[in-house]
C-alpha cells in the first residue's frame, strides 16, 4: 500500500487561538523570503513572502540534482556512466567566471557519480551543464525536462531556463516551490538524497567542502543546498530531523552566508521547540461499523485507508477530538475506498482535520431473496423513521 500523508495547512496565528495558549511570535528575518514547514504534514509553521517570484542562483542544481536522480531510477541513466566533456562544460566556460566550479575540462570522462557530487556538495556549474547535455543532448532541452517536473510537483510559479542558475530574468521560482522540491528530493530519493549530508568532495586533486556549513553545528540539518547572485542574495533550503520530526526550511535573500545559516538556524530552533508531528491515524484506520443493506455481510468496517499526520503546538495533540458521520443506508455493493462519510478532527472546536470516510472491505451483494428483504426492511425503516 503506497503510503500517504494527509497535508493540513496551518498558520501560527490560527494555531496560537486554538489551543488556548498563544505561541511565541515567530522569528522575524531580514531575508526576502523565508518558509518553515513540516516535512510529513505539510504544515505551514512560519511563512513571508512565501509566494514572492524571485531568482533561486544556486538552488537551481535541487531541480539539476532530482532530474538526475529520477533518470537514475528510471534505469536510463547509471552512476557508472562516463560523460565526455564539452567545450560548453569546461570550467574555463566565459560564462562561469567567478562561479563555484568542479574544475572538469574538455574530452574528460567523468562519472556520473563524481558529477553528481560536483553538482550538490561542489555546485559546481560546469558539473550541471555536463549533466544536462548528457541526458537531454543540450541544456535548453533538459531545462524543459526540468519544468516538466516543477509542473508535475506542483511548483506552480517556478520556471528554468538553465541548469545552474545564473542570472537570467526569465529563470525564477519561490520559497514554497523549493520546499515542495526539498520535500520531492527527501521522500522520492531517499539514497540519492544521502549525497546532501556529505562533507567534502574531491576531484583533480581538489578538494572543495559542503557549502552548507550548518551541517558542522548542528547534526539534525542532513541537507540540502545554498545558492548566491548578486541577483539573488545569499540563499538556503535546509532539512532537519529531530526525533522523527522532519522540518523543511527556505531563506532567500539575505546580504551575507551568516545571515543565511542564522536565519536558517533561527527557524529551525523554533519549529522544533513549538511544534510536533504525530500520526492522528494509522494506515486502515476502523472507525466505525455502520449497518449495510443488501449484502453479503450485514456490517462493513469503515475508516481511513491511509496514514493521517498533524503537526500541533506541543502538547496539543491529546485535546484533539474526533466525530465520525455515516451516510444514511448504506447499500452493497460497497468497494474499498468508497466514501461513506466524514471525519472531522478538531481542536478546542476548531476544524484541523477533515476528510472522506471510506470502505475498508469490500461488500459484495447478497442473493434475490435476501436483497428483497432487505429492501422491505429499508422501507420500514423509512417509513417509521419519518414518523
Amino acid at each position: 500500500m503506497i503510503r500517504l500523508v494527509l497535508v493540513l495547512l496551518l498558520t501560527v496565528s490560527s494555531l496560537g487561538v486554538q489551543a488556548g495558549n498563544p505561541l511565541p511570535a515567530p522569528p522575524q528575518l531580514a531575508a526576502k523570503a523565508y518558509l518553515l514547514v513540516d516535512a510529513a504534514s505539510g504544515a505551514v509553521l512560519v511563512e513571508h513572502n512565501a509566494d514572492e517570484i524571485l531568482p533561486p542562483a544556486s538552488l537551481t542544481k535541487m531541480m539539476t540534482a532530482y532530474v538526475l536522480a529520477e533518470e537514475i531510477e528510471a534505469g536510463r541513466v547509471s552512476e557508472a556512466d562516463m560523460v565526455r566533456i564539452s567545450e560548453n562544460a569546461w570550467s574555463q566556460n566565459p560564462l562561469f567566471n567567478g562561479s563555484s566550479l568542479m574544475w572538469i575540462q574538455p574530452g574528460m570522462d567523468v562519472s556520473i557519480a563524481d558529477l553528481q557530487r560536483g553538482i550538490i556538495i561542489s555546485s559546481g556549474n560546469d558539473a550541471t551543464l555536463a549533466v544536462a547535455e548528457h541526458i537531454a543532448g543540450s541544456e535548453a532541452v533538459f531545462a524543459e525536462m526540468m519544468n516538466i517536473n516543477a509542473d508535475r510537483l506542483g511548483m506552480v510559479n517556478t520556471r528554468y531556463v538553465n541548469s545552474h542558475g545564473l542570472p537570467d530574468p526569465a529563470h525564477m521560482t519561490t520559497a514554497r516551490d523549493l520546499a515542495i522540491l526539498a520535500k520531492a528530493m527527501i521522500i522520492d530519493h531517499p539514497e540519492q538524497y544521502k549525497i546532501y549530508r556529505e562533507p567534502e568532495f574531491t576531484y583533480n586533486d581538489i578538494r572543495q567542502y559542503n557549502r552548507n556549513t550548518l551541517m558542522l553545528v548542528d547534526d539534525s540539518v542532513d541537507g540540502l543546498k545554498t545558492g548566491h547572485t548578486k541577483e539573488a542574495g545569499y540563499c538556503l533550503v535546509a532539512s532537519a530531523e529531530r526525533k522523527g520530526m522532519r522540518l523543511i526550511s527556505v531563506v532567500m535573500g539575505t546580504d551575507s552566508t551568516k545571515a543565511r545559516k542564522n536565519d536558517t538556524a533561527a527557524l529551525l530552533n523554533y519549529g522544533f521547540r513549538f511544534y510536533e508531528t504525530k500520526s492522528v491515524f494509522e494506515p486502515m484506520t476502523e472507525l466505525a461499523k455502520p449497518r449495510v443493506w443488501k449484502g453479503q455481510q450485514d456490517y462493513v468496517a469503515v475508516g481511513l485507508l491511509n496514514e493521517a499526520v498533524l503537526t500541533l503546538p506541543r502538547g496539543k495533540h491529546d485535546n484533539l477530538v474526533t466525530a465520525v458521520e455515516v451516510n444514511p443506508e448504506l447499500v452493497a455493493p460497497l468497494a474499498v475506498g468508497d466514501s461513506v462519510g466524514t471525519v472531522t478532527v478538531s481542536l478546542n472546536d476548531e476544524v484541523v482535520l477533515q476528510e472522506p470516510l471510506v470502505v475498508l472491505a469490500s461488500i459484495e451483494p447478497s442473493g434475490f431473496f435476501a436483497r428483497q428483504w432487505d429492501a422491505l426492511l429499508m422501507f420500514f425503516a423509512g417509513l417509521f423513521g419519518r414518523g
